[in-house]
């Protein structure tokens, strides 16, 4: 690779960076595109809940007749009362429940708060007492403006869901009765029920019949139980029924500093039942149909929290989906999921199932022996780069993060720990190098003996009889490379997932689980793929990588020389590693740049106990032993005897 080609590659790289930024659209094409987005989002919507309206519509003239067939009596009825008898065609004895006022229960333990709303019965609003968003506001992990939660299920040939019903509170601890807010704290729990009752005329219900639900909650778990019973439905439940149908939606809450991060870190995940973990893409939009596969558990997962259902038994047949929220940064994804629960109508049993609301936290996640941890990326497709996350990164970061030490510290401590394991093979490494670059010169000579191109192998055998005869392992430069090769990518994986960095201040970032920036470019000015502000850590890992590449190429000396290719594209990666840093983890970057400069202080200490005179010597020594002929030596022989190349003696 020559100085033109190198020119025409930055050129190449400069002519793309221009070129995107010429076609990226401007701020009228954006709020075009957002309208349009928005319009899709909308329409994607209701087309979600068409079935729902079909029916309405089916059902509107029917309950206008029912109106005024009832108003047509005579009878002094006030409003809600009409309102029910409308809808008792369309919702037979669960039409006294399809009205009513939303009012809120409220549950708060050590470690949340939730709102159970009448509407639906369900859990409306869960918010973390622990954590703030990156704007230190309340982190709401759910709200109910964007939830639907409920069952649906055959009464009487009509389809009923209890998200748009409306339950009853009571509380099965008498001293808790009639409490809006229940609070419960260390190893305590409280329970909180909410029932759904049949109508016992059209203005009664009747008490010995309805659906139950009961949320049990301990004073310190973001776990929490969740039971459903069917009390005296007999009469009211398809007695074919072999499953309940639940329908879990939601629009997930930005949390974080980064939107686009958040994105590619936020998906939906679900275990078969006694199988793998598995999740949808977090990358594009997308739909699963899983016919006749049992579930364990579905967790719409983000960055840092997550929120689980939990089966004590398994989901049937669910319908998965998955997809980005178009135009704003207030909801990062909609996540839909649709799951048969075994249910038997003729028998008064509480079908249970546990709720997880929190962080995404390894051991928190992995005491309930649930595989909730392996939403984590931890590099679980390789088992090394996972056993480097579990075994070494998670403790170390455990061990002194119970201290109250800065992470930016502990990243220190981190880097000096693997860079010591390390040591001893970095250390055969640089003298490994050493002997190349004492070796340079005989490799000059026999690039001036087989200076052709058809002379190659014939320079090849004599560059690796040179190798062998001096006891030099040409490839052991690559070996530190392949090792630490996983704990790179491992790193890469776990930083930006860890939420023990989240909101962690270190120097000038303020959150090393992000992007630190210590310039933004104004007016919204954005570089394509590099991003609207500077990342210092980045740039300094940038530029840390550069010397490290230079010092690198001076240590191989000669075989460098033969790949200047290679040698090339080593000292572009780091620029273009700048793009892709530029808007990630600080603390990653900032890893990076200490495992340079430790790096710099280990080549230090090592060439003050290398003498490369004594090393001379030794090889001289060496070459003057007999050695017999590796496998590898002899088959390279042979080829030069098939192209007509005298054999070495």
């Amino acid at each position: 690779m020559n100085k033109n080609t190198i020119i025409g590659l930055v050129l190449i790289f400069g002519i793309f960076i221009g070129y995107s930024y010429l076609v990226s659209p401007s701020k009228e094409q954006l709020m075009q595109q957002k309208r349009k987005s928005d319009s899709i989002y909308l329409a994607t919507e209701a087309k979600r809940e068409s079935d729902i309206k079909a029916v309405a519509r089916d059902r509107a003239i029917s309950m206008a007749n029912q109106k005024e067939k009832v108003l047509s009596t005579g009878k002094k009825l006030d409003s809600l009362t009409v309102l029910r008898l409308t809808m008792k065609d369309a919702l037979g004895a669960f039409a006294n429940s399809s009205v009513g006022k939303d009012t809120t229960y409220s549950i708060e333990n050590d470690v949340f708060k939730l709102n159970i709303s009448s509407l639906g019965g369900k859990i409306s609003t869960v918010v973390l007492k622990d954590y703030r968003t990156w704007d230190q506001r309340p982190l709401e992990l759910m709200h109910k403006d964007s939830l639907q939660f409920g069952l649906s299920f055959f009464s009487n040939n009509r389809i009923i869901n209890t998200n748009k019903l409306y339950f009853q509170p009571f509380w099965p601890d008498a001293k808790n009765t009639g409490q809006p807010l229940l609070r419960v704290a260390g190893n305590d729990s409280v329970r909180l029920g909410m029932r759904l009752y049949m109508a016992a005329s059209d203005t009664t219900i009747d008490p010995e019949k309805y659906i139950e639900y009961v949320y049990t909650v301990k004073g310190n778990e973001y776990m929490l139980r969740y039971s459903v019973k069917f009390v005296n439905m007999t009469d009211f439940i398809d007695p074919a029924t072999k499953y309940l149908v639940l329908n879990w939606n939601d629009n997930l809450i930005r949390q974080e500093k980064s939107v686009n991060m958040e994105r590619m870190t936020t998906g939906l995940f679900y275990k078969y039942a006694e199988d793998k973990v598995d999740n949808l893409s977090e990358a594009k939009d997308e739909e699963k149909v899983l016919k006749n596969e049992r579930l364990k558990w579905v967790s719409f997962k983000q960055q840092f929290f997550t929120s689980t259902l939990i089966a004590d038994d398994f989901f049937s047949d669910p319908k998965l989906r998955s997809a980005t929220l178009p135009g704003g940064n207030h909801y990062l994804k909609s996540m839909a999921v649709e799951v048969g629960i075994p249910f038997i109508p003729s028998e008064n049993k509480a079908v249970s199932m546990s709720m997880y609301f929190g962080p995404n936290k390894y051991y928190g996640l992995k005491k309930y022996h649930q595989d909730l941890e392996k939403q984590i990326p931890l590099g679980w497709g390789f088992f090394l780069m996972a056993w480097i996350n579990i075994y070494a990164v998670i403790p170390v970061f455990t061990f002194f993060g119970n201290f109250g030490w800065n992470y930016g510290i502990i990243i220190l401590i981190l880097t000096i720990i693997l860079k010591t394991i390390l040591f001893p093979i970095a250390f055969k490494t640089y003298k490994s190098s050493a002997k190349m670059r004492v070796l340079k010169p005989e490799i000059d000579e026999l690039n001036k003996k087989f200076p052709k191109k058809e002379d190659a192998m014939k320079k090849q055998s004599a560059t690796m009889e040179l190798y062998k005869k001096a006891g030099v392992n040409p490839m052991a430069g690559c070996i530190p490379l392949l090792l630490q090769m996983p704990i790179l990518i491992a790193m890469f994986r776990f930083f930006p997932s860890s939420i023990e960095l989240r909101q962690q201040a270190f120097l000038w970032a303020k959150d090393l689980s992000s992007y630190d920036s210590i310039y933004t470019f104004p007016g919204g000015f954005s570089i394509p793929y590099y991003g609207d502000h500077i990342s210092l850590f980045a740039l300094l890992m940038t530029i840390s990588s550069v010397i490290y590449t230079r010092i690198n190429d001076q240590m191989m000396g000669s075989q460098q020389s033969q790949m200047p290719g290679m040698k090339t594209m080593m000292y572009l990666m780091p620029v273009m590693f700048l793009f892709w840093f530029n808007d990630y983890s600080s603390g990653l970057s900032y890893y990076y740049l200490l495992a340079n400069l430790l790096t710099f202080a280990q080549i230090y200490i090592i060439r003050a106990t290398i003498d490369e005179k004594k090393l001379h010597l030794q090889i001289e020594a060496n070459k003057k032993k007999t050695i017999k002929k590796s496998g590898f030596q002899k088959r390279l022989e042979d080829m030069a005897k098939k192209r007509g190349y005298p054999a070495k003696k």
